[in-house]
Order: structure tokens, then sequence, then C-alpha cells
């Protein structure tokens, strides 16, 4: 039976992250609220019952219903057999997981450091600052991290030749950067080779170059989490 996945239907946001998994280890699901509505999405949200998440996106798989996008690639991760196969080194991956989590809400709060319910127009000056301390202090620290993690396997992927569901969300990250700060990431090129590897390697995985070429990959655009605004990117 096809995963019900349940998100914001014109934006790639966190969204994505799960629908690269998918994709790229074909695995079945239905991107719900884009065949219906974000009303379709509001209506179903509200009418679960139990210990409902928190906010999308989340999946429905039969009786289980998960929220939060670490939990849900663990899940799916482990549900399909594309995992290690080592609790431990499956620990490590849900850390990176979560760091990747973690990275994303910065990167929200770059055009959006006062309050997300806030248009960016009302925050703009305060946009400017962080920008330009994220740029110079928080991408680094977190792209030195996730390189660290990647070569200590040897690349291209994070555990080796093998790839995990961090990689599809490591790409995600730099082709979000790369749209973001096209002035910056085009500068520091160079700078973190095995995670510009990996941003090489992650398209040639079977089952997901087609997605990557279709319709179905929604381009990045200023309703999302990676936005460009020229003035964030003056260097």
């Amino acid at each position: 039976m096809s995963v019900e996945l349940w998100y914001w239907p014109n934006i790639p946001g966190r969204g994505e992250f799960i629908r690269l998994f998918c994709e790229a280890f074909q695995i079945d699901y239905t991107d719900m609220a884009r065949e219906q509505s974000a009303d379709a999405l509001v209506e179903h949200m509200h009418g679960l019952e139990g210990i409902r998440p928190f906010a999308p996106p989340y999946i429905v798989d039969g009786d289980v219903t998960i929220g939060q996008t670490p939990l849900i690639l663990q899940y799916l991760s482990d549900k399909e057999g594309h995992g290690s196969g080592e609790m431990e080194t499956d620990l490590q991956l849900l850390q990176l997981q979560l760091d990747i989590a973690d990275f994303v809400e910065e990167v929200h709060s770059v055009h959006h450091p006062i309050a997300s319910e806030l248009y960016y127009a009302d925050q703009m000056d305060s946009a400017f600052e962080k920008a330009g301390y994220f740029r110079a202090q928080r991408i680094p620290k977190y792209l030195i991290h996730f390189d660290n993690a990647i070569a200590a396997n040897g690349g291209p992927f994070t555990l080796g030749q093998q790839p995990s569901h961090v990689d599809t969300s490591l790409f995600q990250i730099m082709e979000g950067l790369d749209y973001m700060f096209p002035n910056y990431m085009k500068e520091m090129q160079g700078t973190w080779t095995y995670l510009e590897g990996l941003q090489g390697a992650v398209p040639e995985i079977e089952g997901l170059a087609e997605y990557l070429a279709s319709e179905q990959r929604m381009d990045f655009n200023e309703d999302g989490i990676f936005r460009h605004y020229e003035e964030l990117d003056e260097q």
C-alpha cells in the first residue's frame, strides 16, 4: 500500500526531503495535498486522533502516523531496508538528520529572524543583519560538520558507497544554498569537497534522475525555506 505524504502542495519545503528519499529508493508514496489541496491537508490533519503531528510534513502508513522529517526518514529507511544494518551506525545517521533539521530551521530564520508569521518585508533590516552572520559563521560551521561526516567513510556518500536518507537530504541542502546564496556559494566553491562530490553523486542514484528532470520536482521559490533575496547575498 502506498505511503501517504501530507505536506503543503506549492513549496518544496521540508516535504521535499521526504520526496527525494522516496524517489531515490523507489518507495511508493502518494503526495496527498498535491493531488487534492491545501484545504484537504488542513482538514485531514485536524481530523487525526490521538497524539497528532504538530505540523506537516507527516506520513500515514496503514495504522502508523508519523510527523517530523528526521523521524519519517528513519522510519521509512528501517521499513524498506535502506539503513546500514547496524544500530549504532543508523543512530549516527539519525543524529546527522537531526543536525540537518536544526540547520534547516536556521536557514528559515535568515529571512524570518523576528517571527515566521510576519512578512519578509516587515523584517528586512533584521534579515540583512542575520544573513551576514549566517554566511560568515553558521554555514561554514554546519557544512564542515557534514563534510567531515562524509569524509569519515571516504565518500561519495555518508556510508561510503551505499547511499542513505542523509545523502538525499544533504543534496537538498546544497541545492537550496546554491539557490539562496549563489554569490556566496560560488565564492566558497572547493571548500567542502566531499559535500560537492555528494551533490554530484546523488542525482546518479537509480530512480532519482527521472524525478529531478520532471515537473514533480518543484523549483525553489520565495514561499519556501530556501529563498533568494539579492540583498541577503551581498558580498
